[in-house]
């Protein structure tokens, strides 16, 4: 198919996106008059006009913005955590030990993460500058600028927000989306890889000390100790990155169920999009770190080992699976689908995504403060009902 059908010459005409949505909702209506659903009445606003209508449902109520500023500090979060990734491993990164590690993975890493980088950095710039536009607080979280920085060659020492030097990595979304199942139905799932208290960059120049080598493609077990470290380490940031972005494409799927203005929803289903987006890319480069040739490596500090997860010829864990596979959706008895999970709010919500990163021990040395300030933000946003105008 040529390219040219998906090109369109001209923008969205905003009227004619209400008129769609108008009738969405007065079918919406009809369903409860019927007992099939539930939904709003048609506001009068509808009544005046698409020119008014289309104003109303743009502008962004109080539940969207306390949506907006928690996803603000969310993005915010993830920049200050994937520039500590830039700063080492990046395309322009510092750390040619690390870089070399996280090449095992997959030779273009340093460009990925640069450019996930950037990505996480334009969301929270154009959120806060939609807030402020709107006349809403806009959110900074410099204040809570406390924590070290890693003491290794190309980390730049300014304080952070978040620490990577310790983390305890949920990867049971590595098999939750090879399962039928779906959390937000009561299944629960394993670990694919036990990563515990596990640095995902190196923490000196101890870790990368000078002319380290960093065999490849695989690192054999009788690799120089630094060599098993440095692999282990990038192998862990590997998973990591893929837990950070699972949890942002659940996060904003649900979120965007909240939104009233359709402006707003625009914003949180573009910007969620690309969170997936970005997942579907580490799922795959998390997986070359637990197959041949490289599989096998254990941190020889902390201990954490990770396996051959196509070795018990399992599809829970076989590494090549990355697309999701179809899973029970909205309730039992309808067709599997394959869909972005969990997206209830309890479990991806803006509370759940915080208490997420904090079990993940990204916040290791925070002021408690900074966790009523950020618990704050979730309630609101959690708090945020859709308003049908």
């Amino acid at each position: 198919m040529s390219n040219d059908h998906w090109r369109t010459t001209s923008e969205p005409d905003p009227g004619e996106l209400d008129r769609i949505w108008r009738r969405v909702v007065g079918r919406r209506s009809f369903l409860k008059g019927v007992g099939l659903g539930g939904a709003a009445a048609v506001p009068g606003v509808a009544l005046l006009g698409p020119g008014a209508a289309s104003a109303a449902s743009s502008r962004p109520t109080a539940g969207d913005v306390a949506i907006l500023r928690f996803l603000a500090a969310a993005e915010i979060i993830e920049s200050d955590l994937w520039s500590q990734y830039a700063e080492l491993g990046g395309v322009n990164g510092g750390n040619p030990a690390y870089m070399a590690a996280l090449q095992n993975l997959d030779s273009d890493m340093p460009q990925y993460i640069a450019d996930n980088t950037d990505d996480e950095l334009s969301h929270a710039a154009f959120i806060n500058a939609y807030l402020r536009a709107h006349g809403a607080e806009t959110v900074s979280l410099e204040r809570f600028r406390t924590l070290e920085p890693s003491a290794a060659t190309g980390a730049k020492q300014r304080k952070r927000l978040t620490s990577l030097k310790a983390l305890n990595i949920d990867t049971s979304w590595y098999v939750r989306y090879r399962s039928g199942q779906n959390p937000d139905l009561g299944a629960t799932f394993p670990q694919a890889v036990m990563i515990r208290n596990q640095p995902a960059i190196p923490l000196s120049d101890q870790d990368t000390p000078p002319n380290t080598t960093i065999p490849s493609p695989s690192v054999p077990p009788g690799s120089s100790q630094a060599a098993l470290r440095m692999q282990a380490i990038a192998n862990a940031a590997g998973f990591h990155f893929a837990f950070i972005e699972q949890g942002g494409s659940s996060l904003y799927s649900t979120m965007a169920l909240n939104c009233s203005s359709l402006e707003v929803l625009r914003i949180v289903v573009s910007i969620g999009g690309v969170e997936t987006n970005h997942f579907s890319l580490w799922h795959d480069k998390a997986g070359n770190g637990v197959s041949q040739p490289l599989a096998g490596v254990t941190d020889p500090r902390t201990g954490v080992h990770f396996p051959d997860l196509n070795a018990p010829d399992s599809e829970l864990l076989q590494t090549n699976l990355i697309l999701p596979e179809p899973t029970q959706f909205l309730r039992r008895g309808l067709p599997d689908c394959s869909v972005v999970r969990p997206t209830s709010d309890a479990l991806a919500g803006a509370g759940a995504a915080v208490h997420a990163l904090t079990a993940d021990r990204l916040f290791d040395g925070q002021s408690p403060e900074f966790f009523r300030v950020l618990t704050r933000l979730a309630e609101q946003a959690d708090a945020a009902q859709r308003q049908i105008r």
